[in-house]
């Protein structure tokens, strides 16, 4: 990723989001463009307009904390898009020396976060990396996500599913909001791992192939995955309304497991128990219109 481009474009994408009242700024007469002048930002973060328009332009190298600080009170910045900046500068550093790129090693799974995963046998869980491949999932993760699985041209990807497969739009409820988040989290890793080989190549080929992603990356939005209340339409159970858990692993691998639940007592838990028993019998190998799909399948 082209760091000098990044920052430019998200800081002027976060300066155009602010209206001067948001601000405590007076706003005088009918503004051209939407958003904070320059001028503006730079009395908000106690820089000279000249020291600003410099950061704008994308050159963060030598940044101190204290004005990263400011900046970011400044725009507004939630706590994501304080440590998106935070990596742009970091990564505005000396680049690494290609012998240095190349000792980089793909994160494995070890064998005791698998034993995890494969423990919670009445929950869907699988592992996923910050690129948003799935490295590793338990039987009933598979089931939940079966189609993503029978399409070799997702590669088990989350964000290839959602943006290649048409059946994504109708399996994610809030189609919508869920590209934004998997768009937004690709970004995050972008600022963290700017020589990311495989990171370029997925962003690059989501770019090529989808007018909707890349609509959404260019609105330089950055998300992190944690916990939330996914509706999601199977294609053999119908909706299950599930609860999302992200739990990052505490190493460096940049490593997560994503477990999902249904409350007690509802119909997303006896759906789960359907998919599950779906699973044990016959597997998510099969096709979704396999005749031996469940015969009860929820609205």
């Amino acid at each position: 990723m082209d760091n000098l481009a990044a920052v430019s474009a998200f800081l002027r994408s976060r300066r155009d989001k602010i209206a001067p009242e948001q601000a405590g700024l007076p706003a005088y007469g009918q503004r051209r463009v939407p958003g904070l002048r320059r001028g503006e930002v730079a009395t908000l973060a106690g820089v000279s307009v000249e020291y600003y328009t410099r950061l704008e332009r994308g050159n963060l190298r030598g940044v101190s904390d204290s004005v990263l600080d400011a900046l970011a009170q400044a725009l507004r910045l939630d706590d994501t898009e304080r440590m998106y900046l935070y990596d742009l500068a970091r990564a505005a550093g000396p680049a690494p020396g290609a012998g240095a790129r190349q000792r980089e090693v793909r994160p494995t799974v070890r064998p005791s976060v698998t034993r995890i995963v494969e423990g919670m046998p009445e929950l869907p869980a699988y592992v996923m990396n910050n690129r948003l491949d799935t490295l590793a999932a338990n039987p009933l993760g598979r089931a939940l996500y079966s189609e993503m699985y029978a399409d070799p041209s997702c590669g088990a990807n989350v964000a290839r599913f959602a943006f290649f497969n048409p059946a994504a739009r109708r399996f994610y409820a809030d189609w919508e909001r869920m590209a934004r988040f998997a768009v937004g989290a690709l970004r995050i890793e972008a600022g963290k791992s700017p020589y990311d080989r495989e990171l370029s190549n997925l962003i690059g080929e989501l770019s090529t192939r989808s007018d909707a992603f890349r609509v959404m990356w260019g609105s330089h939005d950055v998300h992190v995955f944690r916990q939330s209340t996914k509706r999601l339409d199977h294609p053999l159970v119908g909706v299950l309304e599930l609860d999302q858990e992200t739990m990052s692993l505490p190493d460096e691998s940049g490593l997560s497991v994503v477990v999902y639940s249904a409350p007690p007592g509802t119909a997303a838990e006896d759906g789960l128990k359907l998919l599950a028993n779906w699973s044990a019998t016959t597997g998510p190998e099969q096709d979704a219109d396999s005749t031996s799909e469940p015969s009860n399948r929820r609205p």
